[in-house]
This record gives C-alpha cells, structure tokens and sequence, in this order.
C-alpha cells in the first residue's frame, strides 16, 4: 500500500447474490489489514424470491450487529445480458442498501474490475486468481473459502487500498473542512442579529 490509511473503521465487502451472498470484513492492525470474518449467507434456491430476501435481510441484520461495519462496500449494478439475472441482483443490492443504511454505516458502490484491478493490478483477473491474492494480502496463504466471500473481501481490500491513496485522504480532508465551514455558518445564519440601540 502506498500510505498508512489512519483512522480506519471496520470495513465490510459484499457480494450480493439472491441464492448465495458473499461478505467479508476486515479491520487495520499493527500496519496491515486483518480478516475479521468472511463466508457466505445461502437461501434455499425453492424459495419464492420474497422469502429469500426476507432471509437475507434478517441475516444481514445480525451479521451488522455482530460486527459494527463503518463502511459497507457492495458490488454495483452492471449490465447483464440476462434480464433476470440482472434483476434478481438488483433486488439483493437492495436489501444490502437498506439494512447498511439501517445499520448508520457508509456505503460505497464499487464495480468488480475496480476491485479486481485495485487488488490484482487489472481487472480480468479470475475469481481463483482474486482469492489467491486476497489470501496473499491477508497473510493466509491457504484461505479456503467460497469464492463469494473472496470476492467480498477483494472489495473490502480495494477499498482499503482507496484509504492509503493520498488523493483520497487529501480529498476526505477538504470534505471535513467543507462541512465543518458549513455547520459554522449554518449555526451563525440560525443567530437572531443584536438589537440596534436607540441613539
């Protein structure tokens, strides 16, 4: 990483999926990133679509809860050429959306070869050659897990690699001062003026 990124809350990455959605967190310690958790939240794929996203939605809610993400960074839509494939991920993002929301955590869209290149170096990397390098980064040589969860982690990687730019953490600076100058002057417009004395 280029940078020590400082102040860096939990971040979770999300694979979403209706059938198989993929999650994975990591935290910064002692100058390097550290896996809090990782796996996969499955739904029985005879569900009706509605029950599968309640399921989700109840497990996301107890996997927030467990872990108090800061940042939550879920795949983005992308075009599919499978209309209905394309749907149902839309309809899991929104469960993710909603209970990141819920949970008070910020949420960052990002597209797989964003990831992909953030963590590998170029974004047509497969998903074996994304979880040999996300166990690499992580010091887990031998990291067996579903390669949804892989893939969450390369997006909660590459995100953390966006923390240690020093763009970023020029441009995170202006955006503190530019809301902190808009609270002052927000708290001063708010001010009944002085009343002017009689001469």
């Amino acid at each position: 990483m280029p940078a020590e990124p400082e102040s860096v809350p939990v971040i979770l990455g999300i694979d979403p999926g209706t059938r198989v959605l993929g999650y994975g967190a990591l935290s910064w310690e002692l100058r390097r990133p550290r896996m809090l958790s990782a796996g996969v939240i499955r739904a029985n794929a005879r569900w009706a679509i509605s029950r599968r996203l309640g399921h989700l939605a109840v497990e996301l809610e107890r996997l927030f809860a467990e872990i108090h993400p800061g940042v939550v960074v879920v795949e983005s839509a992308f075009a599919s050429r499978n209309v209905r494939s394309a749907l149902r991920l839309g309809e899991a993002r929104g469960v993710v959306l909603a209970c990141a929301s819920r949970a008070g955590a910020e949420v960052i869209e990002m597209a797989p070869a964003s990831a992909k290149k953030a963590v590998l170096g170029h974004g047509g990397a497969s998903k074996h050659q994304v979880a040999r390098m996300v166990g690499s980064q992580l010091g887990e040589r031998d990291l067996e897990l579903p390669e949804d969860a892989t893939d969450a982690l390369a997006l909660a990687l590459a995100h953390l690699h966006a923390l240690a730019s020093p763009a970023t953490r020029a441009r995170s600076v202006i955006e503190s001062a530019t809301k902190a100058c808009r609270t002052r002057t927000s708290s001063s417009s708010m001010r009944a003026p002085s009343p002017r004395r009689s001469p």
